[in-house]
């Protein structure tokens, strides 16, 4: 009989309690699946003449890809501005400059505190006056989108460079570099290792978050396939909710999937001693923060001499 540090094998009781838990699992699983069967069959969710539109090509073609296009276009634009945004305000934020630090860390708390859909909502009404023509649905979704994740990506990158011991810091002090090239070559290598995660669970919202366009009208694929689709078929509203829900759920694991081979691509070509960190709001964030001597703090701003 095998057994684990963490996990004692269990004995005859044990696993009959566990098969017993697991049997009960599985039946409530399959009665509630089968209670949403019954509820959609008793509306006529499941008839063929419902289905109909998604078989045809004309709504891929005029409705669910276009949208598709939307939503990819917006999310990919703002994933690129939200990480240079997280990356400088995250670094402004380590500064020893107070009138650097400070006013950064007032963004990044102000955007992080306002509400992604009232960002959204006032720069697409702001943006007239802003901007002299263009799509101001798609700046407006594209600007918010940035402003928000950014913000947060500023306290993962603040969270992941402390997340990199403090002796790695006071090595490179010791053979007389300074403090730009130990950010630059010490602590951001060891530390985007530990970010990973963070940002690719970041990365994940952000395109999720494209469906707040829905609000100001932005042609993605919530507005093109739950709201215009459903209003030319009648009756299709739970299929394009189904069919919607499923692209975006294959959008979303390919990106946890991309994610996942860097980082294990990035952990096998590049040693690290930092611990990965999570986004600010989970229950993680503060194991790579405020280590002490372990993980917390950079080390004094002048080298050793």
């Amino acid at each position: 009989m095998s057994t684990s540090v963490l996990f004692d094998a269990p004995g005859p009781r044990g696993r009959i309690r566990n098969h017993t838990l697991t049997a009960v699992s599985v039946i409530a699983v399959a009665a509630v699946l089968y209670g949403i069967y019954r509820g959609f069959d008793a509306k006529g969710q499941f008839e063929g003449k419902i289905w109909q539109p998604f078989l045809q090509w004309e709504t891929w073609d005029f409705y669910i890809i276009p949208g598709l296009i939307g939503t990819l276009r917006a999310a990919a634009v703002a994933a690129v501005l939200a990480l240079a945004f997280g990356a400088i305000f995250g670094l402004a934020r380590l500064s020893d400059h107070k009138w650097i630090r400070v006013p950064a860390g007032v963004v990044v708390e102000v955007f992080r505190a306002i509400p992604l859909l009232l960002l959204i909502f006032f720069i697409f009404y702001l943006a007239p006056m802003i901007a002299g023509g263009g799509d101001y649905a798609f700046m407006a979704v594209v600007l918010g989108l940035m402003l928000y994740n950014g913000s947060v990506l500023a306290e993962v990158v603040r969270a992941g460079v402390h997340a990199v011991p403090k002796g790695q810091s006071e090595a490179a002090y010791a053979v007389g570099m300074r403090k730009n090239q130990v950010m630059r070559l010490v602590l951001l290598p060891q530390g985007v290792t530990a970010m990973m995660p963070a940002i690719v669970s970041q990365l994940v919202v952000l395109l999720k978050d494209t469906a707040l366009g829905y609000i100001i009208a932005y042609v993605d694929l919530l507005n093109t396939g739950f709201k215009i689709l459903p209003a030319r078929f009648f009756g299709s509203l739970i299929p394009a909710a189904i069919v919607i829900g499923v692209i975006y759920l294959a959008l979303n694991m390919a990106l946890s999937y991309l994610a996942t081979w860097l980082e294990k691509r990035s952990r096998r070509s590049r040693k690290t001693a930092a611990r990965p960190v999570a986004a600010p709001g989970s229950a993680e964030v503060g194991v790579g923060a405020g280590q002490g001597t372990e993980g917390g703090g950079l080390a004094p701003d002048k080298p050793l001499e």
